[in-house]
Protein backbone atom coordinates (compact mmCIF):
# COMPACT_ATOMS: atom_id res chain seq x y z
CA UNK A 1 0.00 0.00 0.00
CA UNK A 2 1.29 3.60 -0.95
CA UNK A 3 2.10 5.57 1.94
CA UNK A 4 -0.91 8.09 3.32
CA UNK A 5 0.10 11.18 2.09
CA UNK A 6 -0.65 14.34 4.40
CA UNK A 7 -0.62 17.78 4.22
CA UNK A 8 0.65 19.79 7.82
CA UNK A 9 -0.87 23.30 8.06
CA UNK A 10 -0.12 25.24 11.29
CA UNK A 11 1.49 28.44 11.70
CA UNK A 12 3.65 27.60 14.28
CA UNK A 13 6.96 26.42 13.35
CA UNK A 14 7.35 24.41 16.53
CA UNK A 15 3.87 23.03 16.17
CA UNK A 16 4.26 22.00 12.64
CA UNK A 17 7.76 20.25 14.02
CA UNK A 18 6.02 18.08 16.29
CA UNK A 19 2.84 17.29 14.02
CA UNK A 20 5.98 15.97 11.41
CA UNK A 21 7.81 14.20 14.40
CA UNK A 22 4.45 12.65 15.44
CA UNK A 23 3.39 11.34 12.13
CA UNK A 24 6.75 10.09 11.19
CA UNK A 25 6.39 7.25 13.71
CA UNK A 26 4.57 5.18 11.15
CA UNK A 27 6.30 4.37 8.66
CA UNK A 28 2.71 3.94 6.86
CA UNK A 29 2.28 7.91 6.98
CA UNK A 30 3.91 10.65 4.59
CA UNK A 31 4.14 14.74 5.25
CA UNK A 32 4.27 16.08 1.52
CA UNK A 33 3.69 19.55 2.26
CA UNK A 34 3.68 22.29 5.14
CA UNK A 35 2.10 25.17 5.46
CA UNK A 36 1.51 28.51 7.61
CA UNK A 37 -1.83 29.70 6.85
CA UNK A 38 -4.91 28.49 5.41
CA UNK A 39 -4.44 30.48 2.52
CA UNK A 40 -1.05 28.73 1.39
CA UNK A 41 -2.89 25.21 2.55
CA UNK A 42 -5.39 25.87 -0.49
CA UNK A 43 -2.98 26.63 -2.75
CA UNK A 44 -0.75 23.53 -1.47
CA UNK A 45 -3.67 21.10 -1.60
CA UNK A 46 -3.78 21.17 -5.60
CA UNK A 47 -0.01 21.22 -6.28
CA UNK A 48 0.73 18.03 -3.38
CA UNK A 49 -2.89 16.24 -3.86
CA UNK A 50 -3.11 14.90 0.14
CA UNK A 51 -4.78 12.14 1.59
CA UNK A 52 -5.88 14.02 4.85
CA UNK A 53 -4.61 17.16 6.09
CA UNK A 54 -4.13 18.71 9.71
CA UNK A 55 -5.92 21.96 10.09
CA UNK A 56 -4.91 24.61 12.94
CA UNK A 57 -7.47 26.76 14.12
CA UNK A 58 -5.77 30.22 14.81
CA UNK A 59 -4.03 31.40 11.65
CA UNK A 60 -3.33 34.85 10.49
CA UNK A 61 -4.62 35.76 6.86
CA UNK A 62 -7.27 32.68 6.74
CA UNK A 63 -8.24 30.73 9.80
CA UNK A 64 -9.22 27.13 10.17
CA UNK A 65 -12.54 27.56 10.33
CA UNK A 66 -12.66 29.50 6.84
CA UNK A 67 -10.53 27.04 5.37
CA UNK A 68 -12.62 23.98 6.12
CA UNK A 69 -15.13 25.67 4.49
CA UNK A 70 -13.15 27.31 1.62
CA UNK A 71 -11.74 23.39 1.13
CA UNK A 72 -15.24 21.84 1.02
CA UNK A 73 -16.04 23.91 -2.06
CA UNK A 74 -13.69 22.06 -3.32
CA UNK A 75 -12.78 19.01 -1.72
CA UNK A 76 -16.02 17.58 -0.12
CA UNK A 77 -14.67 14.32 0.72
CA UNK A 78 -10.73 15.25 1.95
CA UNK A 79 -10.51 14.19 5.51
CA UNK A 80 -9.91 17.19 7.86
CA UNK A 81 -8.54 16.80 11.50
CA UNK A 82 -8.23 20.15 13.13
CA UNK A 83 -5.53 20.94 15.59
CA UNK A 84 -7.27 23.11 18.54
CA UNK A 85 -5.90 24.44 22.14
CA UNK A 86 -7.81 22.81 25.09
CA UNK A 87 -9.69 25.93 25.78
CA UNK A 88 -13.49 27.40 25.79
CA UNK A 89 -12.57 29.42 22.48
CA UNK A 90 -10.60 26.58 21.39
CA UNK A 91 -13.79 24.32 22.04
CA UNK A 92 -16.10 26.80 20.12
CA UNK A 93 -14.24 27.23 17.04
CA UNK A 94 -13.10 23.13 17.00
CA UNK A 95 -17.01 22.86 16.56
CA UNK A 96 -17.58 25.22 14.05
CA UNK A 97 -14.78 23.64 12.19
CA UNK A 98 -17.13 20.52 12.80
CA UNK A 99 -19.97 21.73 11.89
CA UNK A 100 -18.56 23.60 8.39
CA UNK A 101 -17.45 20.21 7.21
CA UNK A 102 -14.10 19.04 8.97
CA UNK A 103 -13.98 15.28 10.53
CA UNK A 104 -12.19 14.90 13.28
CA UNK A 105 -10.07 16.81 15.77
CA UNK A 106 -7.28 16.55 18.07
CA UNK A 107 -5.93 18.90 21.13
CA UNK A 108 -2.41 20.15 20.85
CA UNK A 109 0.10 19.70 23.69
CA UNK A 110 -0.15 22.10 26.73
CA UNK A 111 2.75 24.14 26.70
CA UNK A 112 3.66 22.52 30.09
CA UNK A 113 4.65 19.38 28.18
CA UNK A 114 7.64 18.78 26.96
CA UNK A 115 8.71 18.40 23.14
CA UNK A 116 9.24 14.49 23.59
CA UNK A 117 5.68 13.78 25.37
CA UNK A 118 4.07 16.48 23.43
CA UNK A 119 5.29 14.63 19.90
CA UNK A 120 4.27 10.70 22.05
CA UNK A 121 0.65 12.27 22.79
CA UNK A 122 -0.27 13.95 19.08
CA UNK A 123 1.47 10.31 17.51
CA UNK A 124 -1.00 8.56 19.56
CA UNK A 125 -4.15 10.82 18.53
CA UNK A 126 -3.70 11.72 15.39
CA UNK A 127 -2.00 8.60 13.64
CA UNK A 128 -5.41 6.18 14.41
CA UNK A 129 -7.74 9.41 13.58
CA UNK A 130 -5.40 9.34 9.85
CA UNK A 131 -5.68 5.79 9.48
CA UNK A 132 -9.48 5.62 10.29
CA UNK A 133 -10.43 8.23 8.11
CA UNK A 134 -8.50 7.12 5.06
CA UNK A 135 -10.17 3.48 5.77
CA UNK A 136 -6.50 2.54 7.06
CA UNK A 137 -7.21 1.01 10.45
CA UNK A 138 -3.94 -0.92 11.62
CA UNK A 139 -6.23 -3.63 12.80
CA UNK A 140 -9.32 -5.52 12.23
CA UNK A 141 -12.54 -5.09 14.77
CA UNK A 142 -13.08 -7.92 17.39
CA UNK A 143 -15.15 -9.52 16.78
CA UNK A 144 -17.19 -10.75 20.19
CA UNK A 145 -19.64 -13.84 20.61
CA UNK A 146 -22.85 -11.94 22.23
CA UNK A 147 -24.30 -12.80 25.80
CA UNK A 148 -26.31 -16.53 26.34
CA UNK A 149 -29.36 -14.50 26.70
CA UNK A 150 -28.75 -12.30 23.79
CA UNK A 151 -29.12 -14.89 20.93
CA UNK A 152 -32.76 -14.90 21.80
CA UNK A 153 -33.70 -11.96 21.48
CA UNK A 154 -31.38 -10.13 19.17
CA UNK A 155 -32.96 -9.80 15.55
CA UNK A 156 -30.29 -9.01 12.74
CA UNK A 157 -31.32 -6.25 10.06
CA UNK A 158 -33.92 -7.48 8.19
CA UNK A 159 -34.62 -10.74 10.24
CA UNK A 160 -38.60 -10.46 12.43
CA UNK A 161 -38.35 -8.14 14.99
CA UNK A 162 -38.01 -9.84 18.72
CA UNK A 163 -40.92 -8.74 21.21
CA UNK A 164 -40.35 -6.03 23.96
CA UNK A 165 -42.82 -6.33 26.82
CA UNK A 166 -41.56 -3.58 29.15
CA UNK A 167 -41.71 0.24 27.74
CA UNK A 168 -38.43 2.07 27.57
CA UNK A 169 -37.29 4.12 30.50
CA UNK A 170 -34.39 5.66 28.98
CA UNK A 171 -32.09 5.83 26.39
CA UNK A 172 -28.71 6.12 26.54
CA UNK A 173 -26.15 7.12 23.44
CA UNK A 174 -22.63 6.54 22.85
CA UNK A 175 -20.50 8.94 19.98
CA UNK A 176 -16.91 9.39 18.71
CA UNK A 177 -15.29 10.63 14.92
CA UNK A 178 -18.22 12.29 13.77
CA UNK A 179 -20.45 12.49 16.98
CA UNK A 180 -21.07 16.00 17.15
CA UNK A 181 -22.77 16.43 13.59
CA UNK A 182 -24.43 13.20 14.37
CA UNK A 183 -26.15 14.12 17.36
CA UNK A 184 -27.17 17.32 16.16
CA UNK A 185 -28.59 15.69 13.35
CA UNK A 186 -30.74 13.16 15.85
CA UNK A 187 -31.95 15.63 17.94
CA UNK A 188 -33.07 18.31 15.50
CA UNK A 189 -35.37 15.31 14.17
CA UNK A 190 -37.40 15.92 17.54
CA UNK A 191 -40.58 18.15 17.68
CA UNK A 192 -41.09 17.11 21.66
CA UNK A 193 -38.78 15.83 24.36
CA UNK A 194 -38.34 12.11 25.09
CA UNK A 195 -40.50 11.16 27.54
CA UNK A 196 -37.38 9.58 29.77
CA UNK A 197 -34.56 10.58 30.78
CA UNK A 198 -31.62 10.98 28.09
CA UNK A 199 -27.81 10.02 28.77
CA UNK A 200 -24.53 10.11 26.29
CA UNK A 201 -21.06 9.93 26.12
CA UNK A 202 -19.47 11.83 23.29
CA UNK A 203 -15.76 11.06 23.19
CA UNK A 204 -14.40 14.97 24.11
CA UNK A 205 -11.66 16.43 26.55
CA UNK A 206 -12.79 18.56 29.21
CA UNK A 207 -14.30 21.88 28.16
CA UNK A 208 -15.17 20.80 25.04
CA UNK A 209 -18.04 18.57 26.61
CA UNK A 210 -19.73 21.87 27.56
CA UNK A 211 -19.71 23.54 24.74
CA UNK A 212 -21.00 20.66 23.29
CA UNK A 213 -23.75 20.94 25.53
CA UNK A 214 -24.81 24.18 25.35
CA UNK A 215 -24.54 24.15 21.24
CA UNK A 216 -26.72 21.02 21.10
CA UNK A 217 -29.35 22.39 23.23
CA UNK A 218 -29.91 24.82 20.54
CA UNK A 219 -30.97 21.99 18.18
CA UNK A 220 -33.63 20.57 19.61
CA UNK A 221 -36.33 20.89 22.21
CA UNK A 222 -34.31 19.14 24.45
CA UNK A 223 -32.69 21.04 27.13
CA UNK A 224 -28.84 19.35 27.11
CA UNK A 225 -26.50 19.58 30.80
CA UNK A 226 -23.23 18.34 31.02
CA UNK A 227 -23.63 16.18 34.08
CA UNK A 228 -22.08 16.93 37.83
CA UNK A 229 -22.18 14.02 40.04
CA UNK A 230 -25.16 13.09 42.36
CA UNK A 231 -27.48 15.46 39.51
CA UNK A 232 -31.17 14.32 39.40
CA UNK A 233 -31.60 13.32 35.85
CA UNK A 234 -35.52 14.88 34.63
CA UNK A 235 -37.45 13.31 31.63
CA UNK A 236 -37.08 14.84 28.85
CA UNK A 237 -33.68 16.38 29.55
CA UNK A 238 -30.53 15.12 27.93
CA UNK A 239 -27.14 14.60 30.21
CA UNK A 240 -23.65 14.58 28.27
CA UNK A 241 -20.68 13.03 30.56
CA UNK A 242 -17.96 15.64 30.95
CA UNK A 243 -14.55 15.32 29.05
CA UNK A 244 -11.68 13.32 31.86
CA UNK A 245 -14.97 11.84 33.84
CA UNK A 246 -16.85 8.33 33.51
CA UNK A 247 -20.48 8.77 34.25
CA UNK A 248 -22.71 5.87 35.59
CA UNK A 249 -26.85 6.41 36.25
CA UNK A 250 -28.44 5.04 39.54
CA UNK A 251 -31.33 5.05 41.91
CA UNK A 252 -30.87 7.08 44.75
CA UNK A 253 -34.40 6.21 46.48
CA UNK A 254 -36.97 7.53 44.43
CA UNK A 255 -34.38 9.61 42.35
CA UNK A 256 -32.23 8.38 39.15
CA UNK A 257 -29.49 10.39 39.41
CA UNK A 258 -26.11 10.79 37.78
CA UNK A 259 -22.55 9.49 39.76
CA UNK A 260 -19.10 10.82 38.20
CA UNK A 261 -15.83 9.19 38.53
CA UNK A 262 -12.12 8.93 38.02
CA UNK A 263 -12.02 5.33 36.83
CA UNK A 264 -9.56 3.49 35.05
CA UNK A 265 -10.22 4.48 30.76
CA UNK A 266 -11.49 1.68 28.93
CA UNK A 267 -11.00 1.22 25.13
CA UNK A 268 -8.73 4.37 25.92
CA UNK A 269 -11.78 6.69 26.38
CA UNK A 270 -12.73 8.27 29.82
CA UNK A 271 -15.85 8.94 29.90
CA UNK A 272 -16.86 5.40 28.29
CA UNK A 273 -19.76 4.27 26.70
CA UNK A 274 -19.39 0.81 28.41
CA UNK A 275 -19.15 2.10 31.62
CA UNK A 276 -22.38 4.18 31.00
CA UNK A 277 -24.39 1.62 29.05
CA UNK A 278 -23.56 -1.33 31.77
CA UNK A 279 -25.09 0.65 34.63
CA UNK A 280 -28.03 1.66 32.52
CA UNK A 281 -28.59 -1.75 31.73
CA UNK A 282 -28.03 -2.53 35.42
CA UNK A 283 -30.32 0.03 36.43
CA UNK A 284 -33.33 -0.62 33.79
CA UNK A 285 -32.89 -4.27 32.50
CA UNK A 286 -35.01 -4.61 29.96
CA UNK A 287 -36.99 -0.61 29.59
CA UNK A 288 -33.25 0.53 28.20
CA UNK A 289 -32.76 2.16 24.70
CA UNK A 290 -29.19 1.87 23.64
CA UNK A 291 -28.15 4.16 20.15
CA UNK A 292 -24.58 3.97 19.09
CA UNK A 293 -23.29 6.91 16.45
CA UNK A 294 -20.60 7.09 14.16
CA UNK A 295 -17.09 6.46 16.22
CA UNK A 296 -13.95 5.04 15.97
CA UNK A 297 -12.93 1.75 17.95
CA UNK A 298 -15.49 -0.22 19.44
CA UNK A 299 -16.42 1.15 22.63
CA UNK A 300 -20.05 0.99 23.26
CA UNK A 301 -20.12 -2.95 21.99
CA UNK A 302 -19.55 -4.58 25.29
CA UNK A 303 -21.97 -2.38 26.69
CA UNK A 304 -24.84 -2.85 24.36
CA UNK A 305 -24.10 -6.50 25.09
CA UNK A 306 -25.38 -5.65 28.84
CA UNK A 307 -27.97 -3.91 27.37
CA UNK A 308 -29.00 -7.08 25.18
CA UNK A 309 -28.31 -9.62 28.02
CA UNK A 310 -30.95 -7.41 30.84
CA UNK A 311 -34.01 -7.74 27.62
CA UNK A 312 -33.23 -4.04 26.45
CA UNK A 313 -33.17 -2.79 22.51
CA UNK A 314 -30.09 -1.61 20.49
CA UNK A 315 -29.89 0.86 17.68
CA UNK A 316 -26.66 1.58 15.23
CA UNK A 317 -25.98 4.14 12.90
CA UNK A 318 -25.41 2.00 9.02
CA UNK A 319 -22.15 2.23 7.88
CA UNK A 320 -22.80 4.39 4.30
CA UNK A 321 -23.85 7.44 6.41
CA UNK A 322 -20.61 7.35 9.35
CA UNK A 323 -17.68 9.09 9.47
CA UNK A 324 -15.94 5.91 10.39
CA UNK A 325 -18.09 2.98 11.58
CA UNK A 326 -15.94 1.61 14.18
CA UNK A 327 -18.32 1.99 17.07
CA UNK A 328 -21.54 1.00 15.48
CA UNK A 329 -19.92 -1.82 13.49
CA UNK A 330 -18.30 -3.63 16.29
CA UNK A 331 -21.92 -3.56 17.87
CA UNK A 332 -23.39 -4.97 14.20
CA UNK A 333 -20.66 -7.24 14.03
CA UNK A 334 -20.65 -8.63 17.30
CA UNK A 335 -24.45 -9.57 16.52
CA UNK A 336 -25.96 -6.74 18.98
CA UNK A 337 -28.21 -4.50 16.79
CA UNK A 338 -31.90 -4.90 16.54
CA UNK A 339 -32.07 -1.87 14.13
CA UNK A 340 -29.27 -0.30 11.83
CA UNK A 341 -30.39 2.76 10.63
CA UNK A 342 -28.87 5.37 8.47
CA UNK A 343 -28.40 8.58 10.63
CA UNK A 344 -31.18 10.31 8.82
CA UNK A 345 -33.58 7.77 10.39
CA UNK A 346 -32.08 7.36 14.10
CA UNK A 347 -34.85 9.55 15.29
CA UNK A 348 -37.66 7.91 13.71
CA UNK A 349 -36.15 4.66 15.06
CA UNK A 350 -35.87 5.97 18.56
CA UNK A 351 -39.33 7.53 18.47
CA UNK A 352 -40.96 4.53 17.19
CA UNK A 353 -39.73 2.27 20.19
CA UNK A 354 -40.93 5.14 22.46
CA UNK A 355 -44.31 5.15 20.85
CA UNK A 356 -43.94 8.60 19.82
CA UNK A 357 -45.16 10.31 16.70
CA UNK A 358 -43.41 9.72 13.61
CA UNK A 359 -41.99 12.51 11.32
CA UNK A 360 -43.75 13.38 7.68
CA UNK A 361 -40.43 12.83 5.91
CA UNK A 362 -39.90 12.76 2.21
CA UNK A 363 -37.06 9.50 2.37
CA UNK A 364 -38.09 5.98 3.58
CA UNK A 365 -35.95 5.18 5.74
Amino acid sequence: MPPIRVLVVDDSVVVRRMITEALATDPGLEVVGIAANGRIALQKVTQVNPDVVTLDIEMPELDGVATVRELRKTHPRLPIIMCSALTVAGAEATLDALAAGANDYVTKPTQSASVADGIARLAADLVPRIRALCHAEAAPVARVVPPPDAARVVARPGAARSPFHRAPEVLCLASSTGGPNALADVFAGFTEALPVPVVLVQHMPPVFTKSLADRLGRTGPHPFHEATDGQALEPGNVYVAPGGRHMEVERSGTRLVARLHDGPPENSCRPAADVLFRSVAKTFGGASVACVLTGMGQDGMRGCGAVVEAGGYVIAQDEPTSVVWGMPGAVVQAGLAHAVRPLPAIADAVRERFAMRPLQRAFAP
